[in-house]
Parts: structure tokens; sequence; C-alpha cells
């Protein structure tokens, strides 16, 4: 097995040139997966290293949805390589305060699903700070994890996330270099980041006990790992901005062997990402142009094409202007590349099979509402593909709402006595079940299925304003999502086989795919790989003998079954920049009406959602109506004619 860890030729081109502003090793990954694996092979490396010399390796663990994918490779080495974890010793960062080891929102139990139940670490090399002691033995508890620490020689590797206040472990905005073990108040941040797993957040835990920052800044190497856009703005901070107590993650540009490794969308605000002209010389690819010439409109407030010479001068883009015999010209490419991808109605696919993929019954609506209504209109034959059953995310109360409903209209529905005895009984028991739950209890499996139901039912209703109508829904109600929980199961072989299915038999031409992977509960992500996996497999039974890499529309393989075009959307959690967008559909006031119209449909979703997100308030109505808005003006401020509202997609064949 070559668990080594990466070479200088292996790491992301970038580490190499443009860094100058970050004040600490950062690795971009273009696939989060990708950067899993080579989180976990430098762990690897590191457990045969001190097997190697007969010492354990000691390793600080973190806890969330963004160290899930290491584990999981640990997982497979030790189950498939044979990796052994007999000497290991783990101590985990942190854990919530008050809180039972059992709780389904317990890092105990956390850690013993995620990995400790499925490798060979003795238990008694399992550290977890105790969430359930009495308060006046937390103190002497947090000395003694201290003691065990340095007992084991110290910590080898810890492995960190960052919250969006800029905090590791528990170390909310304040705490000092030098802090060790000990109890801390949650940060307002913190506690609305965690109010999706305890199902609200007054339901969330005041305190912690967590790892000092100098406890972590004790370790040999730390490895801190972000994903998704939301966590752009504080990677920022904590890598180009000079270490501060605001930002606990910024000092690790104190530790000597300390390295950040992120995905390309938490590092979209790096000066190197955004703005790389500005720190190396840059290939000048018209993905690239595209980017420098739409932000320099906005940042000196310019239509496109009244940018002058001299703008691109003050802005370090004196590289990009001498590739061109005149900034009039390089001005009129970019502006006429944006102006033909507004796509009107009529322009738009007619008289085709298409799939749309909608990770939650409400996403559809909400991220392409617009698109859907005009393909609606356009003759296309669309099945609308549910992809989980929104379950979790309905509120006890509308139960009881439509429970009550059915009880008032028994008689109305023709039911006999014996059939309304027969459900007042079976009522009786699910509202006292709902009025004993804890928060964040699995429901009775019953209960799942109405919840599944309110939200099917708000999906039809979503899609009857666009002109469709029940026979165009597929729920798909794949297994990963089925736990009754906020975590969910890794995705599988079924759930791949669940979308290959549906593919085989609508045989689409087109497919809408949702690329927003920064949704709080991880769901969105998932669906991805499902559809990504599924479409690989699909595809390559259509490719001819000449499949040899991705095919321009107008070559595709030689097949009787066509390869779908993918078009990836956004808008729940963000939207596709400008300069990324491939097509752009133009709304009017009306059209925008008819969208918000459909995503009221979802009820159990308006005025105050289960899992609104921690870092926006507004609810996804407004969200979707600002962000149209906002593309909207956005291409009105480059000069572009101006729109009420604008959808934005990205098409593909292959999906990255």
């Amino acid at each position: 097995m070559d668990y080594s860890p990466p070479t200088s030729d292996s790491r992301e081109q970038g580490t190499r040139a443009g860094t100058q502003h970050e004040r600490v090793e950062t690795l971009i990954f273009d696939d989060p997966s990708e950067m899993a694996h080579r989180v976990a092979r430098r762990i690897a490396t590191l457990i045969e290293e001190r097997q190697a010399v007969g010492k354990n390796a000691v390793l600080g663990l973190p806890t969330g949805s963004t160290p899930i994918g290491v584990y999981q490779e640990l997982i497979r080495m030790h189950e498939e390589e044979n990796l052994d974890f007999s000497n290991v010793v783990t101590f985990n960062l942190d854990e919530y305060y008050p809180i039972d080891p059992e709780s389904l929102q317990s890092y105990h139990r956390f850690m013993d699903e995620n990995l400790f139940n499925h490798v060979n670490i003795p238990e008694e090399n399992i550290h977890i700070p105790r969430g359930d002691i009495p308060p006046d033995e937390v103190d002497r508890h947090c000395v003694e994890y201290e003691h065990a620490i340095e007992k084991a020689g110290g910590i080898d590797l810890m492995l960190l996330g960052i919250g969006r206040s800029g905090h590791v472990g528990f170390n909310e905005p304040g705490s000092s270099n030098d802090t060790r073990t000990r109890s801390v108040i949650l940060d307002e941040i913190t506690r609305k980041d965690a109010a999706s797993d305890f199902f609200g957040e007054e339901n969330v835990p005041q305190e912690a006990i967590t790892m000092g920052v100098g406890t972590i800044l004790d370790c040999d190497e730390i490895v801190l790992m972000a994903t998704g856009e939301h966590k752009a703005p504080i990677v920022k901070k904590a890598v180009e901005e000079p270490p501060t107590h605001e930002v606990t993650a910024s000092y690790l540009q104190e530790h000597p062997n300390a390295t950040f490794y992120i995905d390309r969308a938490a590092a979209g605000e790096l000066t190197r990402e955004k703005t790389p002209w500005r720190v190396r010389n840059v290939d000048w690819t018209k993905k690239k142009v595209k980017r420098a010439v739409t932000w320099l409109s906005k940042k000196v407030d310019k239509p496109i094409p009244r940018l002058e010479a001299s703008d691109y001068y003050k802005h370090q883009l004196h590289s990009l202007v001498h590739r061109y015999d005149h900034v009039d010209d390089l001005a009129r490419e970019i502006f006429e590349d944006l102006r033909q991808r507004i796509t009107y109605r009529e322009n738009l696919i007619s008289d085709e099979r298409v799939i749309v993929f909608s990770p939650h019954p409400d996403d559809d609506v909400i991220s392409m509402g617009g698109m859907l209504d005009k393909l609606v209109s356009n003759g296309n034959d669309i099945s609308v593909a549910y992809m989980t059953n929104g379950s979790v995310a309905v509120f006890d109360a509308d139960v009881r709402r439509y429970l009550r409903f059915l009880d008032l209209s028994g008689e109305a529905l023709g039911l006999t006595s014996d059939q309304l005895d027969d459900f007042h009984a079976r009522r009786k028991e699910i509202e006292s079940f709902l009025a004993e739950k804890e928060p964040g209890a699995v429901d009775l499996p019953e209960v799942q299925t109405l919840k599944a139901h309110i939200r099917y039912g708000e999906a039809i209703a979503g899609i009857e304003v666009m002109g469709l109508d029940e026979s165009d829904a597929e729920f798909l109600d794949m297994p990963f999502y089925k736990t009754g929980r906020v975590r969910k199961d890794p995705i599988s072989d079924a759930d791949v086989d669940v979308v290959y299915d549906l593919l085989t038999d609508v045989e689409p031409t087109h497919i809408f795919v949702a690329g927003d992977l920064s949704d709080p509960h991880g769901t969105h992500r998932m669906c991805y790989k499902a559809i990504k996996e599924a479409l690989e497999k699909y595809n390559q039974e259509a490719v001819g003998p000449s499949g040899d890499g991705v095919p321009e529309e107008d070559d595709r393989p030689d097949s009787s079954r066509p390869e779908p075009l993918v078009w990836l959307y956004r808008g729940a959690w963000q939207e596709w920049p400008i300069h990324e967008a491939d097509v752009f559909v133009p709304l009017s006031k009306a059209d925008l009406d008819r969208k918000v119209e459909a995503i009221f449909k979802h009820e159990s979703q308006k005025d105050r959602a289960m899992f609104p997100g921690a870092y926006d308030e507004r609810e996804f109505w407004e969200r979707a109506r600002d962000r149209n808005r906002g593309t909207a003006d956005m291409l009105n401020g480059l000069g572009l004619p101006e729109f009420y509202a604008a959808e934005a997609f990205v098409r593909t064949y292959d999906m990255p």
C-alpha cells in the first residue's frame, strides 16, 4: 500500500505560484473526494510509520460533515487494504454540554457511527470529552483530558474543520492562543449552525467542552479541511489576514506544520482564485478572461463597453490588455459572449425528453421555477424526479394539522363508524408519541410516511402552477435519506440504481441537476454524487465504438440512445457567478410571480422552515426572488439588456 503524503508534483498546481498573500500552506482540490482521499492517506502513512517503530499514532479528531469522507476512506482502507488501527490513540476535539453520549447529536455517537465501530481502535485508546458529568466535575475533567494527552506523548496529527465564525473546535471568537481544554459558552453563529441537528436553535446546548487553541497548536502536525462556498469568506480571513482572536483558525499561521486542505468552492475568495492576475502570470483561458473583465466592470462600476485601458492598468491587468490590439476588442469579445448566453423561451429546448432532478421536494421550483415554466410551455416531455422525501424537514405541528383535517372529514369521505373509531385510536397514539418525543428523536415509521406525503402533496401542487400534474412527478425516495435523522447514510449502489433505472426508463435528452453543493445538510452533494455515478454507467452503455471523451453538442456518440445534456442549476444557497454561467434565462415580473406562487405551495417550508441554513435568514422564496433579481441587475450593470429577473445555468456533458 502506498500511503505516502502528496509530493510537490501531485499537489494542486496553484500551491507553487500566486500564494504570496497566504500566510499558511494551502492546498486546493477540484474534487472534495480527492481531498478526503489525500488526508486519509496522510493519516494512514502516520499510522504505519509509528507501527514500524513500535509506537502509537496519536490523532486529534473532529466531527461534522467535512471529515466524514476521510473517515469513510479510512474505513475502506481498513476493510479492503488491511490498514491496522490497533496502535491508534484518539482524542476528540469537543463535545456539547450537557448531553447524553447516546443522544443523536452527541459526538460520542457520531464517532462510533462514522469511524470507531468500523475499525479496530482499542476502546481504551478512544478519548472524547464527556458531556454527561455533573457541573462541579467539569473543570477536573478538563484537566484530566489534558493530562491524558500528555501521557499519550502529545497529538501527532490534528484534523480540524472550521466554523463560519472562524472557530476550530469550539474555540469561539475571543479565544486566545494559549487556551487549554475547558468549558465554553457557544457563540450565536455556532448555535445557528447546529440548529438543524437539534431540530431548532432553542434545543442546542449553550455550552460545550473543547480542546483549547494552545492544545491544538502543541500538536506535531495540523490539517484543516473546508468545503463549500459558504466557507470561502472565513477561509480567506484565516489564510490571508494576520492572526487574531476573532478568527481562531488564523492562529494556525503560527504553527510550523499546518496545512489547509480546501475545495475549489471554499477557496473562492482567496486572492489567487478570485483575482489571480494580482499575484502571478495568468494563462488567459476564455473563462479567466471573462472572469477578469466582469470583475473589473463591477469593481470600477462601468458597463463592459465603457471600460478604458487605464481601468485595466490600474487593476494589474496589463498582461490581459497586451493580448489584444485594442481594449475595445477585448470588451466587445466578452460583451458579445455574455449577450449570446441570454436565451429567450423560443430559443430554449422544445419537444424533448427532460428529467428535472430535485434533491428535496421544493428545489425544482426554488432554483429553476422560471426555466421549468418555459420548458412546459415549449411542449417538452418532463419528469420531475424528487430524490428524497424531505420528511425530516416537516414540523410535528403539520402532522397534527393533517390528522385533525382527516378526523373532521372522515364522514365526508365515507368512512364507517368502525373505520372512524380505528382512526381516532391511531391518531391518539401518534399525538401521544409526538407530545413525548425528544427534539431530534427518530419518528415512528408511520409518522415519517405522513411527513413524506405532506411534502409529496406540496410538490405536486407546486408543479401544477407550471402546468404539470401528478403524473409528471417521480418520487424516488432514495435509500440513503431514509434514516429518520438529519445525518444520512452514505450513497450506496442502491441509490445509484434508483437514478439509473429512471434514466433507462425515460431516456432523456436533457437532465437538470442541482449544482449548489453547499446546503447545510449535505443532501444536494449526495444526490449529485448518485446522479453522476448513475449517468456515467448510463452513458458508458450508450457510447459507440469511438467514445473518446466528452462530446460536443453536435458530436454525440453514435448510439440509438442519446447522451443527455446536463444543465446544472443553483439558487437555494447561491447562484452561478456571471462568468461561469452558460445560459441566462430572462424572467418577467409575471414569470417571477408565478415562480414564487409555486414555492408558496410548499406550505410546510413557508414562514419557518426546519432547515433554513444558518447564514441566510430569508425565506426560500425571498432568496429565489432576490437572487434572480440580483442576476438581472448584474447583467444590467455589465451593459447588457435590462430584465426584471433571470436564472443562470451551466451546461455540460461531463459532471465535474
